[in-house]
Parts: structure tokens; C-alpha cells; sequence
């Protein structure tokens, strides 16, 4: 009967429980023994809060993406020589005879102070026109003299001992590499990069630039002006010097793509001179028929090239160089170099193979025009000499 009873009997509504618990917990202490109020730095007004952070902090700028229509400041840079796109593959003296594309800066529309000629970026004259990129003889004075004064008093043998013995590589992964382009002008901006960490830096050579390690040299010393205080076989160290400071180094621009090569005139004439037609033909003929000197591996080392090609020629009057699997552009480069570094006559470049001749007068040169495979600069004294030479 009771559970019949309960059963019939309506639930309590929702709205009875709700007052019933209100009701209780109004009067009850525990609400306010543990009521929470928020501190005031917490509050959910949106006025105070808008101008608490206004005035403490400022607003950051809404961002605007870059237009072509922005005036865009040109970069100043009173570094003292021609802005190349590399300075060891590319002569000032050489002039081209065309271009192969209208005179577009690398730098970029309106980024640099210098007007582009097609070849190079003059420090002198902004507004030549001409494709001669000839350098004023009075910068080759100010790099001097800038470079004194970051380099100051020689290295001591133990000062040099201890920077050559800090690049090695079992105790240094830093690096940078020197490849078939040579020292490019936006290679000029690493060097400094790596200098804000070390004193010096080593540099790995490989590939065209170093049939010729005496220019790459020079260049390095005179476009970075650092010194070099080792050298063994393609690597480097260049030293940055001891009034050197990073937070004054100079502004260099950086070159955003690479421009096309200008056209100089051809390696390879129809005739030798002095040869008719016919004796020239003969002359290809048997310059492909002699045996291979030497079969250059590609991005190798080449620095013992041009004394072999010099010994090769006291017993034979035609040597023949094997380059198999390099870009036409790289073995090209390579008898240029040939050509005015032995020196010799370019016969032919057919096949992928460079064959020269020594000329009907030869003499070989007895001058000292290449370093030998490895030098330490440990004297400071024929150091001072080097540099004066």
C-alpha cells in the first residue's frame, strides 16, 4: 500500500529544488567564509583594461606587406673598389665586347648608390656608361691604408701557431668553401659573418679558381683586408687583424641574383698566328692524338696544373689535358688561365679536352709565380716583405 502510495505521488518540480537549495545557501556561513573576490588587476572591465596596456605598452604597427611602389633608400657603401660579382673569374683589365642582357643592377632596383655597367659596379663614377670597368689607380692607395690600420703589428710565431692550430679541423667545423664561381662578392659578407665569432676563418678552395691560388690570394687579402697566415694545398686561414672591430665593419651590399656574363672575344681563332689553315687543322689533329698529361677531376684541386703543363713542354711541344664530365664554361676558364699563366697558344678545345701549344719560341719562365704546396708565415719579417711585394 506505502509503495503504491509513493509511486502515485508527483515528483518534486525543478523549480522547488532550485529555491529550496538557494534559499539554504543564502543563510548558510560557508559562503561567506569561502567567497572568492577577484583582485582588481583581474577585473572584467574592458575600459580600465585598454588603458592600463595603452599606457604602459605601445601598440605594435599593423602589418603591411612590401609594395614596389615604396621609395626604398639606396644602401652607401665607402668600401674602395668595383663591385664584382666575383673578383677572382673576372679581370678589370679584359674588355668585354657585349652584353647578354639589358643593364640590370644585381642589387636591385634603386638598393645601391652605384650605377651597374653590365660588368661591375664602379666606386668612382656613378654614372659611366661604358663596359670598361677600369678602377681608379688612387683606391688601390686607400685599401692600403685601410688595411694597415685593421691589421696593425704582425703576428708573433706563437700568436700564429695558436690561430692555425684553433681553425683545424679536428677542433673547428666552421668553414667556408671557395668553389667554381671563385670569391663572389656576396662571399665577402660570410667572411664577416664568421669573424664576429673567431679571429680567423678557413677557407676551402676547390675547382677552377685554384689553377691560379696566387690570385685567389691576393683578392681575399685585398677585398676582405685580412691575412692570410697559412696556406696548404686549397686551404686557408685568414686572419681578420688586431684592430679589427666588428661592430665598425664596413657595408656590404648583397647581390640578389647572379648577372649574366658579358661576351668576350673568342679563345680559339680559325688560325694560329703564325700557322696557315691547313697547318692549323694538322696541328688539332695531332694535339688530340698525343697522350693525356694529366685527367682532371671535377671540383678538384688544380694548383700543381701549370708546373706540370711547363715540364711537359721542355720534352713535347703539344700537351693535351682531359676534362671529361665538366661544363664546357669550367674547362674554358681553365685555358684562359693556361694561356696567360705558362704561358701558351690555345689549339682547341673539341671533345672536352684542353690542347696547347708552347709556341715556336719558347722559353720556359724562371720567375717565382706560384707558392709551393704548403706555407706557415712563421717569420714576421719575410711576412713584411710579402706584403710590400
Amino acid at each position: 500500500m506505502t509503495l503504491t502510495r509513493l509511486s502515485r505521488q508527483k515528483p518534486p518540480s525543478l523549480f522547488i529544488t532550485v529555491r529550496f537549495l538557494t534559499r539554504h545557501l543564502s543563510t548558510s556561513k560557508l559562503r561567506d567564509h569561502y567567497s572568492f573576490q577577484p583582485p582588481p588587476s583581474l577585473s572584467l572591465d574592458p575600459q580600465k583594461s585598454k588603458s592600463n596596456s595603452n599606457s604602459h605598452k605601445k601598440q605594435k604597427p599593423k602589418y603591411r606587406p612590401p609594395s614596389s611602389l615604396d621609395q626604398i633608400k639606396p644602401i652607401y657603401s665607402d668600401l674602395p673598389f668595383d663591385f664584382r660579382f666575383s673578383y677572382t673569374e673576372s679581370s678589370p683589365t679584359v674588355r668585354p665586347i657585349g652584353l647578354r642582357e639589358p643593364k640590370y643592377s644585381p642589387f636591385g632596383p634603386g638598393r645601391l648608390d652605384r650605377e651597374w655597367t653590365g660588368v661591375c659596379a664602379p666606386a668612382v663614377d656613378p654614372k659611366v656608361k661604358s663596359l670598361e670597368g677600369t678602377e681608379d689607380p688612387n683606391l688601390e692607395a686607400k685599401r692600403k691604408l685601410l688595411r694597415g690600420r685593421i691589421q696593425g703589428a704582425p703576428l708573433t710565431e706563437a700568436e700564429r701557431k695558436f690561430l692555425v692550430e684553433k681553425c683545424q679541423r679536428n677542433r673547428n667545423k666552421r668553414q667556408i668553401n671557395l668553389g667554381r664561381d671563385g670569391l663572389t662578392h656576396n662571399m665577402l659578407n660570410d667572411i664577416h659573418n664568421h669573424w664576429k665569432f673567431a679571429e680567423a676563418v678557413r677557407i676551402k678552395c676547390l675547382g677552377v679558381p685554384t689553377v691560379d691560388m696566387k690570385n685567389v690570394c691576393t683578392q681575399l687579402e685585398d677585398k676582405t683586408f685580412g691575412k692570410i697566415i697559412q696556406r696548404h694545398g686549397g686551404t686557408l686561414i685568414l686572419y681578420r687583424g688586431r684592430n679589427y672591430n666588428r661592430k665598425k665593419r664596413p657595408v656590404i651590399p648583397l647581390m640578389l641574383w647572379k648577372p649574366q656574363e658579358p661576351v668576350y672575344p673568342r679563345l680559339i681563332k680559325t688560325t694560329i698566328d703564325g700557322l696557315s689553315i691547313e697547318e692549323t687543322k694538322e696541328m688539332r689533329k695531332r694535339g688530340l692524338a698525343v697522350p693525356v698529361l694529366t685527367k682532371l677531376a671535377k671540383n678538384g684541386y688544380y694548383g700543381s696544373l701549370v708546373p706540370m703543363v711547363r715540364d711537359a713542354f721542355v720534352v713535347s711541344e703539344l700537351v693535351r689535358i682531359d676534362c671529361t664530365g665538366f661544363e664546357r664554361s669550367d674547362y674554358k676558364k681553365i685555358g684562359c688561365k693556361l694561356r696567360d699563366l705558362v704561358p701558351c697558344i690555345l689549339v682547341t678545345f673539341e671533345k672536352e679536352q684542353i690542347v696547347v701549344w708552347r709556341g715556336q719560341d719558347y722559353k720556359p719562365p724562371e720567375d717565382g709565380h706560384f707558392f709551393t704546396d704548403r706555407e706557415f708565415f712563421d717569420d714576421p719579417g719575410c711576412d713584411m716583405e710579402r706584403s710590400d711585394e
